[in-house]
């Protein structure tokens, strides 16, 4: 496998004088620094996110995530939906954004208010899949999305897990299919934002959205339970979601289909068999 070089971690006064060009005159007096796993981020409570590839590949993506967030905002959802402030700018080896602020916070883990999990499932469910989206969107339907975790994966879990794994991958890979709807596919912890009182505020992070079965984003809601899912679910997407969540975790399937290439195959399967062997 041919390794990319990566560009040296940015310093936090590094981070600030991006936040400070793409926005003159925003004080970055209360800034705050997060990482996730594509992006540096500089938060400036009130006014903005300031998002900073980690990567050369999410720097290359990034104008595309970009356009992503300007169909989806114009979507209606009834939640808020970060939007680009400034251009995607370069500066030297990074590539930065600044988009809107979103206000709320995450939920702890295993809580949840079933009723609003509904809402905020059947509305991104619901988003019509216009030309533009179909055109930005990744669609891993009939593209070999089992075949590839089944060749790359599979051989190289710990002997006592092959066999389980593979059987339940295959089970994931024959569900009848459903129409492709908007997936999220990050939609969990403090990428959904909610307001003191439980209700639902906005959503973040839109950059592993593609279109798919939306079984797959219930399966993400169960950072706030299982139970809770069920609760919020049909029938019939409960049983789905509990499938593709079986093989690997629902978080790292996604990390298939929403097309990335699967460039670290050996750190993939790690993180696969801590999972595995977590309850076990």
């Amino acid at each position: 496998m041919t390794m990319i070089p990566q560009p040296a971690e940015p310093t936090a006064e590094k981070l600030l004088e991006i936040a400070d060009a793409l926005l003159p005159g925003h004080s970055l007096d209360d800034a705050r620094i997060t990482a996730g796993n594509l992006h540096h981020v500089v938060l400036l409570p009130g006014t903005a996110a300031v998002r900073v590839n980690k990567r050369p590949s999410s720097a290359q993506e990034m104008p595309r995530r970009i356009e992503v967030l300007r169909e989806v905002a114009r979507a209606g959802l009834p939640f808020e939906v970060p939007e680009p402030l400034t251009p995607v700018t370069r500066f030297d080896e990074r590539t930065a954004v600044a988009v809107s602020w979103v206000d709320g916070e995450e939920q702890p883990e295993g809580q949840g208010d079933p009723d609003q999990i509904r809402k905020l499932l059947r509305a991104v469910r619901e988003v019509a899949i216009t030309p533009r989206l179909r055109e930005l969107l990744y669609a891993p339907r009939d593209k070999g999305w089992a075949e590839l975790l089944a060749e790359q994966v599979i051989p190289r879990l710990p002997e006592r897990w092959r066999d389980e794994c593979r059987g339940r991958l295959e089970a994931a890979r024959d569900l009848d299919p459903v129409p492709d709807a908007l997936v999220h596919g990050d939609l969990c912890g403090s990428n959904v934002h909610w307001s003191k009182d439980g209700q639902l505020v906005g959503v973040l992070d839109w950059d592993q959205a593609h279109l798919f079965d939306p079984a797959i984003d219930a399966a993400l809601m169960a950072w706030h339970g299982w139970d809770n899912v069920r609760k919020a679910v049909d029938p019939e997407t409960y049983r789905r979601a509990r499938i593709y969540d079986a093989p690997f975790d629902v978080g790292h399937l996604v990390g298939i289909l929403d097309g990335r290439p699967l460039t670290n195959v050996e750190g993939y399967v790690r993180s696969i068999v801590a999972w595995l062997e977590k309850d076990a």
